[in-house]
């Protein structure tokens, strides 16, 4: 008997080989995605004479056995499908539990390739919002990727959560800011998500492919050559939606250009603040580590790599603050902080130590007392004396009630 190898695909969004596993791809931040869903089948093949003729000789009540088994076998395998549909739903479905849709994690240790889906991770970490993370690859019904359910109401597009959820529960990171304040919060905010993104995006996903692909988690016989057409895939639609957006008609050096302009706006706004809008956390920052983190750590050996880790190295700083608060269980080692370019005879200790980020994240810990904090020039310091973890980074967001409007 000949057998056939299809995909059967209802919905877009993602590609499972038999293993009842969904994969997703897409592109990563990006409000749009492309991504297929389905399951791979085997089915008998049969020629045009009819059905029956397909199970070859066999006597007429074998041939009615094998049609009945196989019918039986594949409302089986649907009525399980659905059963364990149902059975997340439900698990979903709880009451006052926010569900946070996005990528599944990549094996570089970082939390996600995605801008987006980061920058929504860590301002729900930001004002302490518990969470549920469903890496189910499964887009929004507006195409788009991270989203939540609360309640029963979805929302998609990270301003619109941060929106959703400060009407309904109350608490905001913009509190302290004055309306001159907000403003230059958002103008900063549109400046990363609208434009310094496609850099980054350009950087991964097309000039800096083959990185990227080493990155993605994807398990089975054929992950390497599933890596290779989900890379180049989304390679193609980012330079495509790279062209409709207009940078994309740019040389590489010219995007490079455009992307070493707003990185140096990014670190002459913080300046030596510890924060974008000073002292105190705001939700621009959780727009501006999501996507400084992809340069800090995802794009070795590159331009933007080379910039935080050298010449702009308060955004470095920067970064490795909100990680280190907000991220404990994201494991950095020392050699991530190094731009991969540099010699081995260049990577000294003195170099971190007098950046203040030479030790671990486990070896870091806050000497307070009740009216003082020590500012000596340890690990936790930089060269000039100020601290990578002031006073204020333990008080806020660890109060809910701070945080209400």
């Amino acid at each position: 008997m000949y057998w056939g190898v299809g995909l059967a695909s209802s919905r877009s969004c993602v590609v499972d080989l038999g293993r009842n596993q969904s994969f997703s791809f897409g592109l990563c931040g990006s409000n749009e995605h492309y991504s297929f869903y389905g399951y791979i089948i085997a089915f008998p093949l049969q020629d045009y004479g009819g059905i029956m003729s397909g199970l070859g000789s066999d006597s007429w009540w074998k041939k009615t056995l094998y049609l009945t088994g196989g019918a039986l076998l594949a409302a089986a395998a649907y009525l399980l499908h659905e059963l364990l549909a149902i059975r997340k739903e439900q698990e979903m479905d709880s009451k006052d539990a926010i569900i946070l849709h996005q990528f599944s994690r990549p094996k570089s240790g970082v939390p996600s390739l995605s801008p987006f889906c980061l920058k929504m991770e860590t301002y729900l970490r930001m004002v302490d919002l518990p969470y549920q993370n469903y890496f189910d690859g499964k887009l929004s019904p507006q195409g788009k990727m991270p989203w939540i359910e609360y309640n029963n109401q979805q929302v998609s597009g990270t301003e619109f959560i941060i929106d959703f959820l400060e009407e309904k529960l109350g608490m905001t990171l913009n509190k302290s800011l004055s309306p001159q304040e907000k403003a230059v919060s958002r103008a900063v905010t549109k400046m990363v998500e609208e434009h310094f993104y496609w850099t980054i995006a350009y950087c991964q996903w097309v000039d800096n492919l083959e990185e990227t692909q080493k990155m993605l988690d994807v398990s089975g016989p054929l992950s390497d050559l599933l890596k290779w057409i989900l890379t180049h895939l989304t390679g193609g639609i980012v330079k495509r939606e790279m062209y409709g957006h207009g940078i994309g008609r740019f040389s590489k050096e010219e995007v490079y250009a455009l992307m070493e302009k707003d990185m140096r706006t990014l670190a002459t706004l913080l300046g030596d603040k510890k924060y974008m809008m000073g002292p105190k956390l705001s939700s621009v920052d959780a727009t501006v580590f999501g996507h400084l983190a992809q340069a800090m750590w995802t794009l070795p050996g590159t331009r933007p790599e080379q910039l935080i880790k050298g010449e702009l190295i308060n955004l470095a700083m920067y970064c490795e603050r909100i990680r280190r608060k907000f991220w404990p269980e994201w494991y950095v080692d020392i050699d991530d902080f190094y731009y991969d370019g540099w010699s081995d005879e260049s990577r000294t200790p003195s170099q971190l130590l007098d950046f203040g980020l030479y030790s671990r994240t486990e070896t870091f810990e806050e000497e307070v007392t009740e009216n003082s904090f020590s500012c000596s020039h340890t690990p936790d310091t930089d060269a000039s004396g100020l601290s990578l973890f002031g006073s204020d980074m333990d008080l806020e967001g660890s109060d809910p009630e701070a945080l209400k409007c």
